[in-house]
Formats: C-alpha cells, sequence, structure tokens
C-alpha cells in the first residue's frame, strides 16, 4: 500500500477518524495495530522481521541498564543482531559476487561460484534497523532511558508514516510525545493536510512525471543521444528530491494530523552553496546526523589529525553509499561525495582568497551552481544499473558536448518535456519563497481566495497531470 495511491488515503482517512473517536489510552494500540497492518500489505512475512528487529532493541535496552557500567560488549551484540538482518537480506548476494570477481583472475578455468541467497530487500528495513540502532547507541551512552512499555517501544520502530523511508527519527522525541499523549490541534492538522497536499504533488505529479525522461536515458545509454542522456541526468536530478522529500513531506504531514511531530528531513537542498552544506543541513538531515552521531564522532570526528579527519569523512560517505544499496555504484558515488567533502576543506585557504575578490552574491551563485552540478554528477552513478552504465553515460555527454548545436533540433521537444519544466520551474518558485519564509505562513498572509486557489490549483493538478499509483518511492528500495 503505497502513499501515493488512493487505497491508502481511504485507510488514513478511515484511520484518522478513529484515531480521534477512541479514548486516549487506546490511541496507541491503535496506531502499532494500522502500522503493523500497512507493513503487512507489502509482504506479510516482512512482519516478522519487523517484530524481530523491535524485541531484540527492546530486550537488549533493558539488558543495557541494568548493567552497572555501559557495557561495550553488549552494544556490539545488539547491534550485530539488528545488522545481521540486514546483511542477509542487502549485502549477502552482493559481497559473494565481489568475492567470485577478486578471485576470479586466480580460479582461471575453474571461476568460484558462490551461492546466492536470491532474497528479496524488505521495503523499509534500512530504516527500521537504523532506528533500533541509534536507541540501542542512545541508552548505553545513558543518554535515554530504556523503555520498558513495549507496546510504546514497538511503536516507536514501527509507526507507519516513517516505517519504511524515514525520517530516521529518534526514541527520545518520540517516546516523549507518545507519553504525553496526542491532543487534536487545529493547526497541527491544518499543517499536517498543507504537507500532504505539497508532498504528493511533488511525487505524483513532479518526480513521475520526470520520471518518464529520466528512464528513457538510463535505460539502455548505449543507444541513447547525448541530448537525451543530458536532460535524463537533469531531470533525474529533480525526480530523486521530489520522489524522497515528497515522501518526507507527506511523513511529517500525516504524523502531523495524527498529533505527531517528526523531524525536518529536506531543507531546499539545491539551494546550497558548498557540498558540505548540501549533505550537512540541507539533504537526508535525518541520515545525515545519524552517521554524524553514531559513526563519524565515535571514529573521533574532527578533533584527530587533518589525515585521520579526511579518511573518517571519506569512510562515513562511502558507508553512507552502501548503506543506499548493494552495488558498486552507490559505493562510488557515496566515494565521490566524500572526495567532494574533503576537497572543500583542503582547500579552505584559496577559498578564502578567492571569495575576498568577488561580490559576496556573485561568490553565492558561483557556488551555488558549482555545488548543483558536482551533485548532479554524482546522481548518474547513483541512477545506473552498473558502473559500465554510468561511464557509458558520461563519455557520450562528454563526446556529444561539441555536437549539441546539431543535436537540439533533432530533439523531440514535445509537449510532456515542456510541461515537464514548468513543473520544475514551480517547484523552483516556491522553494524560493520558502527559502526567505515559510511558505506555509506566507500563505496564511494572503486573501481566502488566493490562498485557497493554490491548494485546488495543486488539487487540479494533481487530478489531472498525477500518475497515482504508477510508482514505489524511491528510497522505499533502501
Amino acid at each position: 500500500m503505497q502513499f501515493n495511491s488512493f487505497a491508502f488515503l481511504g485507510f488514513f482517512a478511515v484511520l484518522a477518524g478513529l484515531y480521534y473517536v477512541v479514548p486516549q489510552r487506546w490511541r496507541w494500540p491503535l496506531l502499532l495495530l494500522a502500522s503493523y497492518y500497512f507493513y503487512s500489505q507489502f509482504q506479510i512475512v516482512y512482519v516478522l522481521l519487523l517484530a524481530y528487529s523491535t524485541l531484540c532493541a527492546y530486550g537488549f535496552g533493558i539488558w543495557l541498564v541494568q548493567r552497572e557500567t555501559p557495557s561495550r560488549s553488549l552494544l556490539a551484540v545488539g547491534i550485530a543482531l539488528q545488522l545481521a538482518v540486514l546483511f542477509l537480506f542487502k549485502y549477502v548476494d552482493f559481497f559473494a559476487g565481489l568475492i567470485e570477481a577478486s578471485f576470479a583472475p586466480l580460479a582461471g578455468a575453474e571461476a568460484m561460484a558462490l551461492p546466492r541467497l536470491g532474497w528479496l530487500l524488505p521495503a523499509g528495513l534500512s530504516f527500521f534497523v537504523f532506528s533500533a540502532i541509534s536507541y540501542l547507541f542512545d541508552v548505553y551512552r545513558r543518554t535515554l532511558p530504556a523503555e520498558r512499555h513495549l507496546g510504546h517501544f514497538a511503536l516507536y520502530v514501527a509507526f507507519f508514516p516513517k516505517l519504511v523511508a524515514g525520517p530516521i527519527e529518534r526514541a527520545a522525541p518520540f517516546l516523549t510525545q507518545l507519553r504525553e499523549g496526542a491532543v487534536f490541534s487545529t493547526a497541527g492538522v491544518t499543517l499536517g493536510m498543507q504537507l500532504l497536499l505539497w508532498g504528493l504533488f511533488k511525487k505524483v505529479v513532479i518526480a513521475d512525471n520526470l520520471a518518464i525522461f529520466a528512464d528513457a536515458g538510463f535505460t539502455n545509454p548505449a543507444f541513447q543521444s547525448p541530448i537525451t542522456l543530458i536532460v535524463a541526468v537533469y531531470f533525474y536530478a529533480f525526480q530523486i528530491y521530489c520522489d524522497f522529500s515528497g515522501y518526507s513531506d507527506i511523513a511529517i504531514g500525516l504524523a502531523a494530523i495524527l498529533g505527531y511531530r517528526l523531524m525536518e528531513n529536506f531543507r531546499r537542498p539545491y539551494f546550497s552553496r558548498s557540498v558540505p552544506e548540501f549533505w550537512s543541513h540541507r539533504w537526508h538531515i535525518s541520515l545525515a546526523n545519524w552517521f554524524r552521531d553514531y559513526l563519524y564522532i565515535p571514529m573521533g570526528g574532527n578533533r584527530v589529525s587533518r589525515p585521520r579527519w579526511y579518511f573518517n569523512q571519506m569512510t562515513v560517505f562511502m558507508v553512507s553509499g552502501l548503506w543506499h544499496g548493494a552495488n558498486l555504484t552507490f559505493v562510488i558515488w557515496g566515494a565521490l561525495n566524500g572526495f567532494y567533502q574533503v576537497l572543500y576543506f583542503a582547500l579552505g585557504g584559496a577559498r578564502k582568497a578567492a571569495s575576498a575578490r568577488l561580490p559576496k552574491l556573485v561568490w553565492g551563485a558561483l557556488g551555488l551552481l558549482l555545488t548543483f552540478h558536482l551533485v548532479l554528477f554524482s546522481w548518474i552513478f547513483f541512477r545506473a544499473a552498473s558502473v559500465g552504465d554510468a561511464f557509458m553515460v558520461i563519455g557520450k555527454i562528454w563526446s556529444g558536448l561539441g555536437m549539441l548545436p546539431m543535436l537540439l533540433p533533432a530533439y523531440n521537444w514535445s509537449t510532456s518535456f515542456w510541461v515537464a519544466i514548468g513543473l520544475i520551474g514551480l517547484l523552483l518558485l516556491v522553494e524560493i519563497l520558502d527559502e526567505f519564509h515559510s511558505l506555509w505562513t506566507w500563505l496564511t498572509r494572503l486573501s481566502t481566495p488566493v490562498r485557497w486557489g493554490f491548494y485546488y490549483g495543486l488539487l487540479g493538478l494533481l487530478l489531472v497531470v498525477g500518475q497515482w499509483g504508477m510508482s514505489r518511492f524511491v528510497y522505499m528500495q533502501f
């Protein structure tokens, strides 16, 4: 059951109605039951994995606080049990292939053939496993007491708005809200409906219409023209942003309607003026914070020698790449962004000297354009089916740059293309307004006809241009 389906909207409407009718003490059981039902709609056996992750984290959390001093070995076992499921479903076949490739030159004619599990990756596995691990870390560090209420803890792990693609919410704020109990708030429901509408618009209207052009370029790139590939790369950058941030908006909006606050996950990332700003403050913020708190800082962060600091940054980004998928394309994508990060800090003196010679506005614009195109280049590896396909796309675009004047007239400048350009323009316009002042606050200052005209305009585009239920959210595969 996808967020971008009428079946889900019907499910949520019934749930929200029941939620505010039943007494407060029955609300968390209702949400827990609804969350497990929601997850069972992907594959009912996946519910067992969700229950396993929950019970392991719950049990080890209580075990950790029963020790007088924090037990690192106990924490390691608890984390290992969480990662074991992730490894079996996501990485066994990947590493088997790497081992075969590594020993192939030595094996000669008798090439090594390791067995494969061939298991399908359960939706949201990486997300709820990371939620469980962050809880164990926080209990170990004594920054969070172990949760004794199994039902409350189970709802923290399984809460359906965030379950399959985040945000990767921390246990402390969520469990605190759960204990306090949600209270109906007109402002909260209004904000939730606004985010739900905008998130659906970004996914169903913008992302899924751009996906047509991205798929056309990245499917069999050897047979595509350079201009088709250029369009695919640029459109994919906006597709994945609208797809993933759209999911986050919907998740945060659904939670707000139910009286819960989830953390912000995106903050207009393509307005970043540096790669560190992009990854630390604007793109997939919950994951960036997770890696910062539970991997980067424990490795020493920036409180080490400069070479070790660079090593820590590269490690975090490469692990992040591997988290996204068991494919070398994701590892290269992570390594590229880690290299951008290291290069940015290594050239700190040169950057300061250059910025002093240019007007602030010019320097900011150059930083924005450079950051966008560095990230754009890395998205090629993120989207390509293989490393070979990624280099095929890069090679064909590079070799075709000189022929663009001849290729442009031959491209199919269809109505769909110009609709896609218009949708990107609308997105950027809204985000420019939002960058300076909250969009929803700004809307409240407009007259009622204008405000509702905006809402009905989005609804109209959802119904006319939207690709309802046509595709999964991109990050559900991770």
